[in-house]
């Protein structure tokens, strides 16, 4: 079985709250660095010549026209017509060329529109993966940094993972890094790198197909389990690498709140930040005792956070609980990255299955 690895870094150096890796692009091959994203599908880069806009990157942006292997898909084709169940928009085609043209929003309105096509996409020095479909967009605005652009990591058909299901068979892995300076992983392929991992079964979730569903159980601070029945998740939860803070139902969210707030009553409070509302003025404390957070999913799976995964820090005078409440029961509820640093997760598309294992990368 292939396996790649490939180093993820934190997307704040870029301006984002999210984790990128590099990959080679066309022949010959340019590097970009993508957001890699397991709620999304569709994986996209900006294209020359932006014809609408681009937003600034880090990479130089990838032009179509000096690669010997870039083809647009045709708005006829059946590859273009699955781009409806893939980025909820139906397609759209050019007059001129009859090229088939993608669209998609995200959760936070950023969006990308262009051509959809397909390319040769280098995954590392032994893995070429040829006639990889792809989005070469040319009119992109919203929240990605300095990414050149996402690489979809979700369920759906035209995901990175099931395109190359028959290289790596549906297994993937991360673990992402705790602070801008380290460096954490993508894996493709091959087995778990460590033994220590317990598995959750994946859930439906009735959002769309191309989520990956946990079943939440319950939370516990501090050791204590809190009296949040199960019911409370009943609207399903996702893990998401692409969402920053993880949402909660707000029947789970307020008891969180409170027994972390006992838990921190020493400290000062500060202000709420955008939809972080409790916070403290951490400024004048060397070290600091933190509640511990731990999360259950179905199968006994219990899931011990890091302490860079309970905290956000906006900056010492403002440390807020990573967590979010969603204003609706019936909203789903999401597992964000934040929540995710340093553990290891490895997802077995193929055997229905997660796993967690602790202290995967620092």
């Amino acid at each position: 079985m292939d396996q790649a690895l490939l180093p993820a870094r934190s997307g704040s150096i870029l301006g984002s709250g999210n984790y990128f890796v590099t990959v080679g692009l066309g022949s010959p091959k340019k590097e970009l660095s993508l957001i890699f994203d397991t709620g999304s599908d569709l994986t996209w880069t900006q294209c020359e010549p932006c014809t609408r806009s681009c937003y600034k990157q880090k990479d130089p942006i990838f032009d179509p026209s000096v690669s010997s292997t870039y083809s647009n898909i045709t708005c006829t084709s059946t590859t273009c017509t699955q781009l409806s169940s893939a980025t909820g928009n139906e397609p759209g085609c050019s007059a001129a060329t009859r090229a088939c043209i993608y669209g998609i929003q995200y959760g936070d309105s950023s969006f990308s529109v262009g051509y959809f096509a397909k390319e040769t996409l280098t995954v590392s020095s032994s893995d070429v993966v040829q006639n990889f479909l792809f989005g070469c967009g040319q009119n992109n605005q919203g929240l990605f940094g300095g990414a050149a652009g996402l690489l979809g990591l979700g369920r759906h058909p035209i995901s990175f993972v099931q395109q190359t299901a028959q290289k790596y068979h549906k297994i993937f892995s991360y673990c992402l890094p705790s602070t801008s300076s380290s460096v954490g992983y993508l894996t493709f392929g091959g087995g778990s790198s460590s033994g220590n991992l317990q598995y959750t079964p994946f859930s439906t979730v009735s959002q769309g197909g191309s989520f990956y569903g946990l079943d939440f159980t319950g939370i516990t601070v501090g050791g204590t389990k809190l009296p949040v029945s199960s019911s409370v998740f009943s609207a399903g939860t996702i893990i998401d690498s692409g969402t920053v803070i993880s949402r909660l139902p707000p029947g789970a969210y307020g008891p969180l709140r409170d027994a972390f707030q006992k838990g921190m009553s020493k400290y000062p409070k500060a202000a709420a930040v955008s939809i972080l509302d409790t916070c403290y003025d951490l400024s004048g404390y060397k070290t600091i005792a933190v509640p511990k957070i731990s999360l259950s999913f179905g199968g006994g799976v219990n899931l011990e956070l890091d302490g860079n995964g309970i905290l956000y820090v906006v900056s010492e005078k403002q440390v807020c609980l990573a967590f979010a409440g969603n204003s609706d029961a019936s909203d789903v509820a999401i597992l964000g990255n934040v929540q995710q640093k340093t553990i290891q997760v490895v997802y077995d598309v193929g055997g229905g299955r997660i796993g967690f294992g602790p202290a995967g990368c620092q």
